[in-house]
């Protein structure tokens, strides 16, 4: 199905004329009734109901700026980004733009949420001479002038950057779902969003039913089902959700076909800066036109596998510097002469050919 822009206009703005009377007047709080205690916070905010509406510890508002907000008894005020009632889930956000920041004292205790996620986090400043020359990727709301500001799951990757750098918080539980960062320092810690979950009340079979939740009666804490078809819906609301879901339905059409039609590019898309961040360094600071080296001075330099130990001749860690993965047993590494820096061979080589000196402390022969 395939839509031209003269048909699609036209659905577009349906859309817009038949979902503007659902928010227009812009409630700032629930209803008394259990069937129409719901809002949002401006027109296309998050829906807001029970039991966010009228239950204790679920205490959310709406901001100055139309924006969706809770309070976290021990950690203050985040924006709610997503309510997933089926799921019992809940995603958030500072409303400052750092979420690194607040997950250095972050604490659901209080409150009827859990972390879905425990994924452990250290986190450490380094001085920005030692780590100007690198592609470590630093929080910069954070970070000043003097220090940069770094997170990481890998521990061991943190402790290697001692004694130059120093650890603020060590193994810190953040209910984040990050992918593909494990070996590396954190990137998107700050776009991304808290996962939290709640147990109680339990509304997830009303909500896979299609039913709202709510209390029983005014002096219980039990929740019961409530039907929305109670004779209340006129003709008018009938006609409206028809046309609600007529409209929404070629929208779908439309997106899902847009979708599909660009699955190909943006497969490819991740897969080219999958590939960069493990093959190729960012942020590199060049100062000066290098040469590289020919194949048999780079074969010169001293080469040496790896015993059980794992223990290098150099003044290295236990991670590559280029890539950043831990050494293995068995492995070969290669040891600039100057400086004794040693690297994995594959990834020493490739730099030499290019750079002709240390990636770390640019010393070379020439």
């Amino acid at each position: 199905m395939n839509l031209s822009k003269q048909q699609l206009f036209p659905l577009l703005f349906l859309s817009l004329f038949i979902f503007r009377p659902l928010h227009a007047s812009n409630p700032k709080k629930c209803s008394s009734s259990y069937l129409e205690s719901f809002y949002t916070c401006g027109r296309f905010g998050v829906s807001i109901c029970f039991p966010f509406c009228g239950h204790a510890g679920f205490n959310v508002h709406c901001t100055d700026l139309n924006k969706t907000a809770i309070e976290l008894p021990m950690s203050g005020t985040f924006l709610v980004q997503e309510i997933n009632y089926r799921k019992q889930q809940i995603s958030l956000n500072d409303p400052e733009g750092c979420l690194a920041k607040r997950l250095l004292t972050f604490n659901t205790s209080g409150s009827p949420f859990s972390p879905r996620f425990s994924v452990y986090y250290t986190f450490l400043t380094c001085p920005n001479e030692v780590v100007k020359l690198s592609w470590y990727p630093s929080i910069r709301c954070l970070s000043n002038s003097t220090y940069s500001f770094f997170a990481t799951s890998n521990l061991s990757l943190a402790e290697s950057m001692l004694p130059s750098c120093q650890i603020v918080k060590k193994r810190v539980a953040v209910p984040i779902n990050v992918l593909f960062e494990n070996n590396r320092f954190s990137s998107v810690m700050n776009v991304l969003d808290l996962e939290l979950e709640w147990s109680s009340p339990n509304c997830r079979g009303c909500e896979m039913d299609s039913l709202r939740c709510g209390f029983k009666n005014k002096a219980s804490l039990e929740v019961k089902c409530f039907s929305d078809t109670s004779g209340h819906l006129g003709a008018n609301s009938v006609l409206l959700i028809t046309l609600c879901t007529i409209g929404g339905i070629s929208i779908f059409a439309c997106i899902a076909m847009s979708v599909y039609n660009s699955e190909r590019f943006n497969f490819q898309r991740r897969q080219n800066a999958a590939r960069d961040l493990t093959q190729q360094p960012r942020g590199v600071v060049v100062t000066r036109l290098t040469t590289g080296l020919d194949q048999s001075t780079i074969e010169s330099y001293k080469k040496v596998e790896l015993g059980e130990s794992r223990r290098l001749p150099g003044p290295n860690g236990i991670v590559c510097p280029i890539c950043l993965s831990e050494y293995a047993c068995k492995e070969t590494i290669r040891c600039m002469p100057e400086c004794d820096h040693c690297f994995h061979v594959q990834c020493i080589d490739v730099w030499l050919k290019i750079h002709g000196s240390c990636p770390i402390c640019r010393n070379s022969r020439s």
